[in-house]
């Protein structure tokens, strides 16, 4: 018996490795000095032992606890700001005088009040707890005013309603509050004392429980007598602060007084001297200065003026006469204002923030030259010799049926169909003959093609009216379906130059689009920052480590702005307030803001685009006509709240319409197909463009039927009657240039558009 031997091709296993294992200094040899890629990209930290770690930890929470507290005793102290508190009623049945009757009620504080217009607010100083208070208040329905005032806001008091908690107008209020950024709140319930005692604590229980859900881990706070409005300013005076980034980063205000002085030249301009108290980071007088709803100013110069609501005033005493004691202090304050009057800086013109929001583009950039007519000409020539194609065909076929006879190295699946395979007979000669003569060998000849056949008998086969009323039917059906896409080819203009604009890809996500293609004229006018993430990380690290020269955070100042129209002195007077925020670099200039966004769940109505909106984005408020948004009469209503996804003009945003047609005669994979074009040119213009069905299947023209924008189609398999026939064609769209930062208060109407760059604003 013959032994088994492995034959040529066996498969040789690799040999163990034997002898010595790698050593650490063969390893370092072969290394030659080379670093790991951890070491080069992390800076090597130092082995701490756990002692050390313990000390190290309880430091680092012993500096934390010191800055909380450190901004605890600033705000409201006679260094820092007053503690602005905003009063929010919740409820229509909530009283706001009362609410603050009980708030100015106090023995040992003094009150200043100050109203304007529809904005109760006063000025409260308690010595005793070494803490002054700005209340303001206003109303759930005056959205703007609310969204404005909590921007700058250092707490929000709501005052609820005993028994509902809040109404409609109030839920609807708190949803801007919370898209906005809210800061930190504080909840109050008036008028729990007037219901029965045994239902004080029932409906206390009931409102617990429906505030857990919107307000988790808050403790309610009573508000219907003067010990209950102690206990509060006690609780807004020690609560810890929520911190909004936008305004951390930037010095802001809220004016306490405003003077104008018109211009000598124009007397609608002037220059605005806008009194109050610095907030957030130190203000430079060369930084430009955002007025929220008005646009962007530059400043001339800062003066630090006599702080008209200190906490300690100095009192000139008087022995007759205690009383007079306090007139002459009050009347001394105001006097010795202008007197006292310090300038702190003024603007150095070489460092100064441009106001230059826009690039001015060079007409003559960019200049190309354009084919002249000979040279279109002679490529529609080539285009035609290109276009015809050798077939080879059975003896007497036609050139109309040759059409209808697909090459084997035309169809996408890769395999020819059979010239005996057609199962129709109305497009080729009916074969008479007998079994044995298929056994013989057909004779066939070759024919040259052109791109199209004119044929003027199918064009006497349609009947224009029954083609009228099939389409209208065909439509109406057509509106049940769930494409949004989809359009409708008008009769009277040519698709061609309907959809001019719109071009057909292989594949949307593969095919290439150059994002400097075809921009509008407007797009040479943007600023585009070669990194904006980097930009925005510098500017940050440059804000958080360089000390900046000027108007510290708690003093009290008086900006003067340059260059300021005179509504915005109107709009003050008539009771609205005024904010201003300072700018980051680059924050002025303009360029496309891509945002995601989210539905609001309260609005249902559908969102048209291209319609005016108005935007709340940081401590910016405007007006544009972004790609989506919906038409607004009278009251604003909250469509949906988002973040900044990035600023890039190169991000390419493209709009799809979806042509449909029917197919009603089907040979296999070929078919006619009408109700997608309306005259021959447009099927000749849109034939390199593939077609898809519903169903799945690709394919393309051959060429159209008439004159009636019939069109014959292959597909890459049999398609069903009840299929549809798609062509998908894009676009890009831009926003316009449309972007309004004067938006002083809600308008009865507004103007349809197209919408618009804006400003970095919010760089967060």
């Amino acid at each position: 018996m013959a032994a088994h031997r492995p034959g040529p091709l066996k498969q040789q296993n690799k040999a163990h490795k034997g002898g010595r294992h790698r050593g650490r200094g063969s390893a370092q040899r072969d290394g030659k000095g080379r670093l790991a890629l951890k070491t080069l990209s992390k800076k090597v930290r130092k082995e701490l032992s756990r002692v050390d770690q313990r000390h190290r930890a309880s430091q680092l929470r012993k500096q934390k606890k010191e800055a909380v507290l450190a901004e605890k005793r600033q705000l409201g102290s006679k260094n820092g700001p007053p503690h602005q508190v905003l009063v929010v009623p919740l409820h229509n049945r909530i009283s706001l005088p009362e609410a603050i009757q009980l708030l100015q009620d106090m023995d040992t504080g003094r009150v200043h009040l100050n109203e304007l217009g529809n904005t109760h607010s006063f000025m409260l100083l308690c010595p005793h707890l070494k803490h002054r208070w700005f209340f303001t208040s206003a109303r759930p329905g005056d959205l703007h005013t609310v969204l404005d005032m909590a921007k700058v806001a250092d707490t929000v008091l709501f005052l609820l309603d005993p028994l509902e908690g809040w109404d409609s107008t109030g839920d609807y209020c708190l949803s801007c509050l919370f898209a906005q950024g809210l800061p930190t709140y504080t909840l109050a319930v008036q008028g729990i004392s007037g219901l029965p005692l045994k239902n004080q604590i029932d409906a206390r229980k009931k409102l617990s429980k429906a505030v857990e859900k919107r307000f988790p881990d808050n403790k309610l706070l009573l508000l219907d007598t003067q010990q209950e409005a102690g206990m509060l300013l006690r609780q807004l005076a020690n609560q810890k602060q929520q911190h909004l980034a936008f305004r951390d980063r930037r010095a802001y205000l809220f004016a306490h007084a405003v003077d104008f002085v018109p211009s000598e030249e124009n007397n609608l301009v002037g220059n605005l001297k806008i009194s109050g108290y610095v907030r957030g980071q130190t203000l430079n007088v060369n930084s430009l200065l955002h007025i929220v709803g008005h646009g962007d100013f530059q400043m001339k110069q800062i003066d630090a003026p006599v702080d008209p609501f200190p906490l300690n005033p100095r009192v000139i005493k008087s022995q007759k006469d205690p009383d007079m004691a306090m007139e002459i202090c009050a009347t001394d304050t105001v006097d010795d204002m202008e007197e006292d009057l310090k300038v702190l800086m003024k603007a150095d013109p070489d460092r100064q923030e441009s106001l230059q929001t826009e690039v001015i583009p060079d007409p003559m950039e960019g200049e190309q030259t354009w084919p002249t007519e000979e040279e279109m000409s002679e490529a529609k020539d080539f285009l035609k010799e290109s276009s015809k194609v050798v077939k080879k065909v059975p003896k007497g076929t036609s050139s109309y049926q040759a059409e209808w006879i697909l090459d084997s190295g035309s169809q996408s699946d890769g395999e020819g169909d059979e010239y005996d395979d057609m199962e129709h007979e109305d497009f080729m000669e009916e074969e008479s003959q007998d079994e044995s003569s298929e056994e013989e060998e057909e004779e066939y000849e070759t024919m040259t093609i052109g791109e199209s056949v004119h044929d003027d008998l199918y064009d006497k086969k349609v009947d224009e009216e029954a083609e009228a009323k099939k389409l209208e039917k065909y439509k109406q059906e057509r509106l049940e379906e769930m494409f949004p896409d989809e359009v409708d080819t008008p009769r009277d203009v040519a698709a061609r130059i309907r959809f001019q604009k719109y071009r057909g890809l292989k594949s949307f996500r593969t095919s290439p689009w150059d994002p400097k293609e075809n921009l509008p004229q407007e797009y040479a006018r943007i600023f585009q920052f070669q990194n904006f993430t980097n930009s925005r990380k510098s500017i940050f690290k440059e804000i958080e480590e360089k000390e900046v020269e000027g108007a510290e955070v708690g003093w009290y100042v008086t900006i003067h702005v340059s260059e300021v129209p005179v509504s915005v002195v109107e709009h003050f007077r008539q009771g609205a307030p005024l904010i201003v925020f300072s700018l980051l670099p680059h924050e002025q200039k303009m360029s496309v803001l891509n945002m995601v966004v989210r539905r609001d769940p309260g609005n249902t109505e559908p969102v048209k685009a291209k319609e005016e909106l108005i935007f709340h984005c940081g401590f910016r408020r405007f007006r544009a006509s972004p790609l989506f948004s919906q038409h607004t009469a009278g009251m604003h209503s909250l469509i949906a709240t988002g973040h900044l996804m990035s600023v890039d003009p190169d991000r390419i945003v493209i709009k799809r319409v979806v042509l449909s047609g029917h197919p009603f005669k089907i040979f296999t994979k070929m078919a006619v197909v009408r109700y997608m074009f309306f005259n021959r040119e447009d099927v000749l213009w849109f034939k390199p463009v593939e077609l898809r069905t519903k169903w799945g299947r690709r394919g393309h023209i051959k060429e159209p039927l008439g004159t009636h924008g019939h069109m014959k189609c292959s597909f890459d398999g049999k398609l069903k009657s009840q299929d549809t026939v798609l062509m998908n064609l894009y676009k890009r769209v831009f926003p316009k240039w449309t972007y309004d930062p004067y938006v002083p208060e809600p308008v009865p109407w507004v103007k349809s558009g197209i919408s618009s760059a804006v400003p970095q604003g919010g760089m967060e």
